[in-house]
């Protein structure tokens, strides 16, 4: 039975090693064993991990893994690719891993089998693609499809388009790609202004098909393709497809049946980009290509399940996390990646790990005494260099960094690379390093002995950034079971979109329940509306 972790003999151990981590240095760990790097990395499905530059000695890198061991993380592993319904909140099986294995999954839910169900919608997503990158998917006046865009929020926009920035290089040469998440109207407004629609598909992806943002947007698309092109009931033209787990609520809003792709209700929807919501990433890169990204993280997967602890990359990062959130004090882990194509991966990750891991309440609905998700934050070095690593540098606060790099690029000149590189290796040092800076002010100084990970790709390809993702899913899942919570709900975000309903649909003067900070802020609202 999962238990309190903080009862678990390993982690008194832990909280024992970390009173005595004060006085420990990075550097004297290399010091005192000059191969520390190979005992301190990792290598998997084209990416390389390097976690030497940790403040963790060797004791404590044993008993981390002897706390997820204690954890049973081995179990809770087979039970998550077993199809058990480890998402005990929503009663659900949790089978995004499913979408991407390469063999067909065995598992049932609800008597129907889920590997016919994700071979029927792959071949539906390879029939589309293809006809739309040839150039035979055509709209309402006969011309050629040849702008793209997504239309979905959360789960439905962070990860095809974080994909789909991240592989641009293999983008199809006469297709533009846009996503639109903001209720504002500003953005899908801005971006109509320069589009003809004649040439332009919608792809309206939610989970429920309910999303208010999603809904308003599409509404504002279908306007402007009645007012463009003449037509009525625009949704249901060649223009609109719908990307869905609630194909009765896509029907109603008037979306063909034949233009409505499906996914389903064990797939969360930020573990979702490997289903049919990676439509645009095949439209984008083609199905090949968009089959090379699950492979990569189907590659992952599979070191997950067979790796053992000290040698999983996933279990690596998550203990690592564990013992500075648990153990060291840090509230925060920033992500940066030394690739602009990688640029929204801090904001992916946001989602995926502060949705995911976000909690107060254990899986038996107690309240924890104990520190779980981390703040994630980053962005694109060098960028970050001229923006926050002062505060990384020589603040006051323990914030571990990921250091993300492709080894080769080849869109960037090599002299650039180089320098890039460069960059980041000497951030990486610097901030291990420090500099005392003898004799000079104490403003001068820097401390060092920050720790950071070191991530490597080669040429950024489908296959390595599937892996890197998945990498990083199932880092949030060890930690979830560690932390004895379910990260697989996300409750946290539906009483602000239930209090909206709530403000939005009242009179004027009737939003009595609601605070006097709140009421008085609404009346300033409606006061100037119109102004």
């Amino acid at each position: 039975m999962v238990q309190d972790p903080t009862q678990l003999p390993e982690w008194e151990n832990l909280l024992a090693l970390s009173r005595g981590s004060s006085s420990s240095n990075i550097a004297d760990l290399f010091d005192t064993n000059p191969d520390r790097v190979k005992g301190y990395s990792v290598s998997c499905g084209g990416l390389y991990l390097d976690y030497s530059k940790n403040l963790v000695s060797d004791e404590v890198k044993n008993t981390l893994l002897a706390l997820a061991s204690a954890s049973k993380l081995e179990s809770r592993i087979k039970a998550m690719f077993q199809g058990e319904r480890i998402n005990i909140t929503e009663d659900r099986a949790v089978l995004h891993t499913a979408l991407r294995s390469r063999e067909k999954s065995p598992i049932e839910e609800n008597g129907v089998s889920i590997g016919d169900a994700i071979e029927r919608q792959r071949n539906l997503l390879q029939i589309f693609s293809e006809r739309v990158r040839a150039g035979d998917w055509k709209g309402s006046t006969g011309k050629t499809i040849r702008t793209i865009v997504n239309i979905g929020i959360g789960g439905s926009d962070l990860g095809p388009k974080f994909v789909c920035q991240a592989l641009e290089e293999f983008a199809h040469p006469e297709m533009g790609f846009h996503f639109i998440s903001n209720v504002d109207g500003a953005c899908i407004r801005s971006l109509l202004n320069r589009l003809d629609p004649e040439t332009t598909l919608f792809i309206v992806q939610s989970k429920s098909f309910t999303t208010q943002e999603t809904l308003l947007n599409t509404s504002a698309a279908i306007r402007w393709c009645e007012e463009n092109l003449g037509l009525e009931q625009a949704q249901a033209s060649t223009h609109f497809v719908a990307v869905t787990a609630n194909r009765a609520e896509a029907e109603a809003f008037g979306i063909q049946s034949a233009q409505i792709f499906e996914f389903w209700d064990w797939v969360g929807g930020r573990y979702s980009l490997w289903s049919s919501i990676g439509l645009p990433i095949a439209l984008m890169v083609g199905y090949p290509r968009f089959m090379e990204l699950l492979n990569g993280a189907a590659t992952m997967d599979d070191h997950f399940r067979s790796a053992p602890f000290e040698a999983n990359m996933p279990v690596i990062m998550a203990l690592l996390g564990i013992w500075y959130s648990n153990f060291l004090g840090a509230d925060s882990v920033a992500v940066i990646p030394y690739c602009e194509r990688l640029g929204l991966l801090p904001s992916y990750l946001q989602q995926l790990d502060m949705e995911s891991n976000g909690k107060s309440v254990s899986l038996e609905g107690k309240q924890l005494s104990y520190t779980t998700g981390p703040i994630v934050w980053g962005q694109t070095g060098t960028n970050g260099q001229h923006a926050f690593f002062q505060l990384l540098h020589q603040g006051t606060r323990l914030i571990p960094v990921d250091f993300i790099a492709t080894v080769r690029d080849d869109l960037s000149s090599p002299a650039q690379h180089r320098v890039l590189l460069g960059n980041m290796l000497a951030q990486s040092a610097a901030l291990m390093l420090g500099h005392p800076e003898v004799g000079a002010p104490p403003h001068q100084a820097y401390p060092g002995n920050r720790p950071s990970n070191t991530i490597l790709m080669g040429r950024l390809m489908p296959t390595n950034l599937g892996a890197l993702i998945a990498l990083y899913e199932h880092k949030v899942f060890v930690q979830g079971v560690i932390w004895n919570i379910n990260s697989f709900d996300q409750w946290g975000v539906e009483l602000g979109k239930k209090m909206a309903k709530e403000l939005l649909g009242g009179e004027s003067g009737s939003n009595t329940k609601f605070d006097a900070s709140t009421r008085h802020l609404l009346d300033l609202i409606e006061g100037h509306s119109g102004k």
